[in-house]
């Protein structure tokens, strides 16, 4: 019976994590192809020379940008509509989530984002359709769909794991998306070369896949697995990892077997979800979701515009720099579960995040002065994402997760969909504001002073958890003594 809840735990968190490592895969090859795309899109010399894939008599009846700066800004502004519109949607489908079947919700929006992918990548090269707007719509689309995914799979793995080492297994598991870059940095790159079509088209069709396998493989609570009938030695009735959020059960022995009951002084009451407005209210919630909005900026500009970043300042291959750009994920993967730990064993988070925030602003100083060699640059971008994708990582999963499983929701705990979209939404917002000001600081003043602009944001999102950090050092301070005075 243990070893069965092991071993479904362990699926659980495998289906979990492989379905959003294919949602950030896809979203990754949008960053990863935007050289190609900006030529496609002007009447550069390379379109001059390489008539095959991009004649010039084509960019001429469609007239789509004078220059690459033009081009640039648009690429930028696709990116503020995908991040406004996910952030929306990110209200709206945590509040789904807490009411509906999340496998429902997720697989609905794994399968539709493919769809729109495709479209906008691959059918449209394939039919040579290029239009602003038709562009546009499509992106809100896709930023509308994508929302859907986030919320539900943080619940999914809320309803799994209690707080005792949540911020390792969240911190663990929320890698899935620096997986997903990784996997969709390398996939792009190994088609490239054919068009950026078929970067497209991979993802697509792979995410697609991801998103059936969930629809009739995903158990999205405990409550769907049958405990009823167990080994009498076992006790896989109770959580894996519990923090006392349930109700504490009797076990019945009956012929050997074990059957899990409710005690019966007190009927437990019936839980509801909570409304968006009592959500919002919570403590904690705007704090971590003012900081979010600052530090999601910083962490989605290195998404969308590092490969293009290195390709143009450094004037490296468009695939080079792709593969490149996968060390910044693999210190945010790194980051996000050394901390995760951390937390864990202080059992506090905001002061975790301070120190690494502290640190970020001086890391990303150094990288902005990083040599043309790619193992230096390689080895800052690993450090860099280690400061500021860990603390990303660590606030959009197990913080959430906290916040949406706290004490005041004791009566109410169908939250956690609803408090991570708002958090997540919050993020966003922020985010897609800060992609149209990259690529209009980077036109304006150049690549410097996007970095001391992402030296702000992030001493910005220091400053609003200051009062979660001051009462967290008081509640460690508190306990020490208390432990001093009972030795």
């Amino acid at each position: 019976g243990q070893v069965v809840m092991y071993l479904t735990l362990l699926g659980i968190e495998d289906l979990v994590i492989a379905c959003y490592v294919l949602l950030h895969a896809s979203r990754k090859t949008f960053s990863n192809v935007k050289v190609s795309i900006s030529a496609q899109w002007t009447p550069s010399v390379q379109n001059g020379s390489l008539p095959a894939f991009s004649p010039r008599e084509l960019w001429e009846e469609n007239r789509m940008f004078a220059d690459t700066g033009e081009a640039t800004l648009f690429l930028g502004a696709l990116d503020t509509i995908f991040l406004f519109s996910y952030a929306v949607g990110l209200y709206i489908s945590g509040v789904i989530g807490d009411r509906l079947d999340l496998r429902f919700v997720l697989s609905f929006g794994l399968c539709g984002s493919a769809v729109v992918e495709f479209v906008f990548g691959t059918l449209t090269e394939w039919l040579h359709l290029y239009n602003v707007y038709f562009y546009c719509c499509l992106w809100v689309l896709n930023g509308l769909l994508q929302s859907a995914v986030w919320p539900s799979v943080v619940a999914v793995m809320g309803n799994w794991f209690g707080k005792s080492g949540r911020g390792f297994v969240f911190g663990l598991w929320s890698a899935c998306a620096s997986v997903g870059n990784i996997l969709g940095a390398f996939l792009a790159s190994s088609v490239l070369k054919y068009g950026y079509e078929y970067a497209f088209l991979v993802t697509s069709v792979v995410q697609f896949a991801g998103g059936v396998v969930v629809f009739f493989g995903l158990l999205t609570s405990p409550k769907e697995v049958d405990l009823r009938a167990v080994e009498k030695d076992t006790d896989s009735h109770r959580p894996l990892m519990s923090d006392d959020e349930e109700d504490s059960e009797d076990v019945v022995c009956d012929g050997g077997y074990y059957s899990v009951q409710q005690q019966d002084e007190e009927p437990k009451p019936q839980t509801k979800a909570i409304s968006f407005f009592e959500a919002f209210c919570l403590p904690g919630v705007i704090p971590y979701s003012l900081a979010y909005a600052c530090l999601k900026l910083v962490n989605y500009s290195f998404f969308f515009w590092l490969p293009f970043y290195l390709s143009n300042n450094f004037s490296w291959k468009e695939a080079e720099a792709d593969r490149l750009s996968v060390w910044y994920d693999v210190g945010g993967i790194i980051g996000g579960t050394v901390q995760g730990l951390i937390s864990d064993f202080l059992g506090k988070r905001a002061p975790v995040l301070c120190v690494s925030l502290l640190l970020a602003m001086g890391a990303l100083v150094g990288y902005s002065h990083s040599s043309n060699d790619q193992v230096v640059n390689g080895v800052l971008l690993a450090v860099t994402g280690f400061l500021i994708g860990g603390p990303s990582n660590m606030i959009s999963s197990a913080i959430s997760a906290d916040l949406g499983r706290q004490e005041a929701l004791r009566m109410s705990q169908d939250a956690l969909a609803t408090v991570t979209g708002i958090v997540d939404g919050t993020g966003s917002i922020g985010a897609a504001g800060g992609q149209y000001l990259v690529s209009l600081i980077e036109s304006k003043l150049g690549w410097m002073w996007v970095f001391y602009f992402f030296i702000l944001m992030t001493g910005f999102s220091i400053i609003f958890i200051i009062p979660l950090i001051i009462s967290e050092l008081r509640s460690m301070c508190r306990d020490r003594q208390t432990r001093t005075h009972q030795l």
